[in-house]
């Protein structure tokens, strides 16, 4: 399978690197999109209309967070059905996601779109940025399909070692999206609303594109239209090891869009400050998502060929590899925090409360780098729930708790900012926990 990176075999590091850097590129185009749309909005429509997309981030994380948890899942057991070999086992996974995907993504796009201005209202969307937001929120659930389509055929490549192909589609969807930019806010005026279709189109670009490669490969993941169907035992393990990471995934970015009802109070420059802080806060978390699922990719691989030494060792090395990310990247944010924000807006308060926020957060990111590679490559391992368990109770409720008392003694917005690196703390100390006691006691003999 010339497509395909076999991980059972050769140099964790060197596989796991060279797996991680297009995953990584990939990312970091697909970053881009709401970034494009942030530096034109800012730039030219005001910082109301750069605090309305801002305002609807943490509500399409919800959204976007279930459905890649589910995903997850359906990416370990393809990686598995991998590394054993199983050929046929594999056809079915591939396509009963697939339609599974298709089924789930229309529910969620028109949900989306009917429910998005009571749940702005909810979060106390300032009047001043309210209809905005309202009207980018429902155009992006509009063309939800688009997205979710394409990340899990992204996914089902990424689960057979190939993460070259998803850079390439996101690269040219890109080049898309920031054509589209110029020409729907700039060139025709469209306001907000150009931001919103330009970012739809571009991911149509990308989900034509993975899915001709998908209908056109001669590899056993090949997909034709009439054997798509449900198989009712692959959905149940695909349930099994997504849905717990898929209801901590929606309920911590739906936490997060409480979190924002926090930061609203302070108004709309802090809500601009916020959002500029989000896109670099995204960015620096690539790596640490890159690095995840390479080594979920890799675990997962070697746990279908059942050997558990290798599993240990790639674990190892995707530590290192992680923790010395996190050695430079927050250094950058933190040194260089107002000319980054500045990139957004030039307003001097909201450049105060963007600097804020990163210099409050970037120091602990090699926390959070931890907890998300325990986390994420103990479903590799057929383990889903008690990472889930750790997931919502230290970055839901005891992130809302803090949240909850901390208000309640400051009207500063800066232990608001920490409410971030507060529940890293816990979730890294039981995600190693958890996961030196499973091995210990599951896979020793295995």
């Amino acid at each position: 399978m010339a497509k395909s990176l076999d991980m059972t075999r050769g140099n964790p590091y060197a596989l796991l690197i060279r797996f991680a850097l297009p995953l990584l590129a990939g990312n970091l185009f697909q970053q881009l999109y709401n970034t494009v749309d942030c530096f034109i909005v800012g730039n030219y429509l005001g910082k109301e209309a750069l605090a309305a997309i801002g305002s609807t981030s943490q509500l399409v994380f919800t959204v976007i967070g279930f459905f890649m948890g589910l995903s997850t899942g359906a990416s370990v057991v393809i990686s598995q059905c991998f590394g054993a070999h199983d050929e046929e086992r594999l056809r079915r996974v591939v396509h009963t996601t697939l339609l599974a995907t298709l089924l789930l993504g229309t529910v969620l796009s028109a949900a989306g779109f009917f429910v998005s201005p009571l749940m702005l209202k909810l979060i106390s969307v300032p009047a001043d940025v309210f209809d905005k937001a309202s009207e980018y929120l429902r155009i992006f659930f509009g063309g939800l399909i688009f997205l979710l389509i394409y990340n899990m055929g992204a996914g089902i490549l990424r689960a057979v070692g190939d993460s070259k192909r998803p850079l390439i589609f996101l690269i040219a969807s890109s080049v898309v999206n920031v054509v589209l930019d110029v020409v729907c806010i700039i060139g025709l005026g469209w306001g907000i609303a150009g931001a919103a279709y330009a970012t739809v189109v571009a991911e149509a670009v990308a989900m034509a594109l993975v899915l001709f490669v998908l209908v056109r490969t001669d590899e056993p993941y090949r997909v034709r239209v009439r054997e798509l169907r449900i198989d009712r035992a692959i959905t149940q393990k695909i349930i099994a090891l997504g849905l717990p990471g898929a209801v901590s995934s929606a309920l911590t970015a739906f936490s997060n869009t409480f979190m924002q009802k926090y930061i609203n109070v302070f108004g709309s420059a802090c809500i601009a400050g916020w959002a500029s802080f989000a896109k670099f806060d995204q960015f620096a978390i690539m790596p640490m998502v890159s690095i995840s699922h390479s080594a979920t990719t890799f675990v997962g691989q070697n746990y279908g060929a059942k050997n558990m030494a290798r599993v240990k060792q790639g674990m190892k090395s995707a530590l290192v590899i992680g923790w010395l990310c996190m050695l430079v990247i927050p250094l950058l944010l933190f040194v260089c925090a107002e000319p980054l924000v500045s990139l957004f807006s030039r307003d001097a308060d909201v450049i105060r409360y963007g600097a804020g926020f990163i210099r409050m957060t970037a120091p602990f990111y090699v926390l959070c780098c931890t907890t998300m590679l325990f986390s994420q490559t103990m479903r590799g391992l057929d383990s889903a729930t008690i990472p889930t368990l750790i997931t919502f109770s230290t970055f839901v409720l005891m992130r809302q708790l803090y949240l909850f008392v901390v208000t309640r003694f400051t009207t500063s917005f800066l232990p608001v900012a920490f409410a971030y690196p507060f529940s890293w703390f816990p979730s890294t100390v039981l995600s190693v926990l958890y996961y030196r006691w499973y091995t210990k006691k599951f896979l020793k003999n295995a």
